[in-house]
């Protein structure tokens, strides 16, 4: 499989080298060069396939030979070594859970994958290779779990100061080794800005070899495309029409669902719900893409104005608005929306939302109210007790905090303050 930047379409490259590169040499994303079609026999029987067996039927047409079956199978077995359960909340709505991982979000499957295929890239290499990523929460963790001591990578994460959860803070700041924390005075659309400017300077990238472990890089993007499956494997049997509502903050994640649906996943509708971050619902109302400046909110981890994969879901769509608008609906909602969510979910149903699953569950509701023959599931993204300091108050005491996430709190921050300029970034990493 070659991929070609979005900027350039002339640019093609290996898997190998997107996942090296991270970004193309004219700051394009990489995409697919071709789109594959998996057999749908395959899919009619997914109930006959372990989890394990799904991903890599998935994910391996997008790779090729360039991984061996064996590595890539074992790449695809240390990834999904966490279950992926759907919960009933209520009538036809659904939660898929993906916050069992090491670090309490989704984001462990891409950082892990993406550890694991540089790891294997990385194998016969002398010249270290250094990961930088942007968090708005919970990437950095994930990034962090995913590479730590990993030979032969150093990961740099940039984060915006005081913008993050206590716990997300900790786990991106604590674990050392291999692993450096900067905190950022700005937005993450500043981090992000700071990232992807370094992959552009001549005289940094001559004296590192640079790499993305953000939703940019196809490593960390792609296999975001197996808990789409593994949901539907859990629901065709008794709700085969599924509308899939996604917390949105870069897009990465309801782009992957989309490619899921692209390579033969039926999926009815996507929903991307955000907070006032809402670049992307009014673009769907006037087809204007007017990216603002990043608003804090209590779903930290979607405050994103200008999200980089929206590019590749307009691609999948052939940049076409109106065939988006037949698969794809967006809707964004406030803080105060987001926390009465919160707390009327819990002494309704019983569930615990956090605060980017509760987004997600109003864009569900929404959509179903117009399509009531449609089941939904929307994506709990990360465990409540990452934002038990945000939570509302009437709900702060039933959040269950897991024996692992204890010891955290105990642990000291090791990261360097930074203003939101890229001269004092770029001095940083030449040191």
């Amino acid at each position: 499989m070659q991929y070609y930047s979005l900027q350039d379409p002339q640019h093609k490259t290996s898997f190998e080298t997107a996942v090296i590169q991270g970004i193309a040499p004219d700051r394009g994303l990489y995409f697919p060069e071709q789109i594959p079609s998996l057999d749908p026999d395959f899919i009619a029987h997914l109930h006959n396939y372990s989890d394990q067996e799904i991903g890599y039927e998935v994910i391996r047409p997008f790779i090729g030979d360039e991984i061996p079956a064996a590595a890539l199978q074992k790449i695809v077995n240390d990834t999904l070594h966490f279950p992926f359960p759907i919960q009933k909340v209520t009538g036809h709505t659904y939660a898929l859970e993906l916050f069992h991982g090491p670090t309490l979000a989704f984001k462990d499957v891409g950082a892990r994958f993406m550890a694991g295929c540089l790891g294997y890239f990385r194998r016969n290499s002398d010249r270290p290779v250094t990961v930088l990523v942007a968090t708005s929460g919970d990437t950095g963790g994930a990034v962090a779990s995913g590479f730590y001591n990993v030979p032969g990578v150093d990961v740099v994460i940039l984060y915006p100061s005081q913008k993050v959860s206590t716990l997300q803070e900790k786990q991106l700041t604590t674990l050392g080794g291999n692993i450096r924390a900067l905190e950022v005075q700005g937005t993450f659309d500043d981090c992000q800005r700071m990232v992807k400017s370094a992959f552009l300077d001549a005289e940094i990238q001559s004296r590192r070899q640079l790499t993305s472990a953000n939703s940019i890089n196809v490593a960390r993007w792609l296999p975001q495309m197996f808990y789409y499956f593994l949901a539907y494997k859990q629901m065709k049997a008794a709700h085969p029409k599924l509308v899939f509502a996604v917390p949105s903050g870069n897009f990465g994640n309801i782009c992957a669902g989309m490619m899921a649906a692209a390579i033969g996943l039926p999926v009815a509708h996507f929903v991307a719900a955000t907070n006032v971050n809402d670049t992307v619902p009014r673009f769907m109302q006037n087809g204007k893409y007017e990216p603002g400046k990043a608003v804090p909110t209590l779903s930290n981890a979607m405050d994103v104005a200008d999200p980089s994969n929206f590019v590749r879901v307009l691609q999948l769509f052939g940049n076409s608005l109106p065939a988006l608008k037949e698969k794809f609906t967006a809707y964004a909602y406030t803080d105060k929306d987001t926390a009465r969510t919160m707390e009327q979910v819990w002494k309704e149903h019983h569930y615990m939302l956090d605060p980017h699953g509760a987004v997600g569950y109003l864009g569900l509701q929404q959509f179903l109210a117009e399509a009531p023959d449609l089941t939904g599931v929307f994506l709990e993204t990360a465990h409540p007790v990452k934002f038990e300091d945000t939570a509302p108050k009437s709900v702060r005491d039933a959040i269950h905090t897991p024996p692992r996430v204890m010891s955290l709190y105990g642990k000291e921050k090791d990261a360097t303050l930074l203003p939101a300029d890229y001269d004092a970034f770029k001095n940083w990493l030449m040191r």
